[in-house]
């Protein structure tokens, strides 16, 4: 680490990492721009599928590494591991338990989304990209976690969450 970062204050240090976190996003989202003007929107898409594919395990293993999260932790450690990701730092989630064995993650506010909305634009068709996000997130912490999809764009659902995700634990 460098010298500049061991001598800032812990306040300093978590802006920072707030800067961080929205440098990551505005770059994930460079990438897709420039995919979709070089592919096309479908191309642009399943190639972040892919990527999602590959980077949410790396980001669910790093996550369970320093939080000490151990593999196979079921539930209570997939609620843990989301409330630790980039992005938790910018989007508004909630987490409701169901039942003893599953919850719903929901995406109250999403950075992505509510910045299209601001613009007038449609919301970002995310559900298959966010169908392998999630469920690779979660079986890289417990492969008995099974994820479905409660509703994300482009479904037209009417709703106060921008997209919802259910999580259960099976054999």
């Amino acid at each position: 680490m460098s010298k500049s970062f061991k001598n800032m204050s812990k306040d300093m240090l978590i802006e920072i990492l707030g800067d961080f976190a929205a440098n990551w996003l505005a770059h994930d989202g460079s990438w897709f721009l420039a995919a979709e003007k070089e592919h096309g929107l479908d191309k642009a898409i399943s190639l972040d599928r892919e990527a999602w594919r590959e980077f949410s395990p790396v980001e669910a293993r790093r996550i369970m590494k320093r939080h000490g999260i151990a593999a196979g932790g079921g539930l209570g450690a997939l609620k843990k591991a989301l409330g630790l990701r980039m992005y938790a730092l910018l989007n508004k989630q909630e987490i409701t338990d169901e039942t003893p064995g599953s919850f719903v993650f929901r995406m109250v506010d999403c950075r992505v989304q509510s910045a299209r909305r601001r613009k007038k634009l449609t919301d970002f068709p995310c559900q298959s990209v966010g169908v392998v996000e999630y469920a690779e997130f979660a079986k890289a912490i417990d492969p008995r976690i099974k994820c479905e999809c409660i509703a994300c764009p482009p479904d037209d659902v009417k709703r106060d969450y921008f997209c919802a995700w259910r999580f259960s634990l099976g054999e």
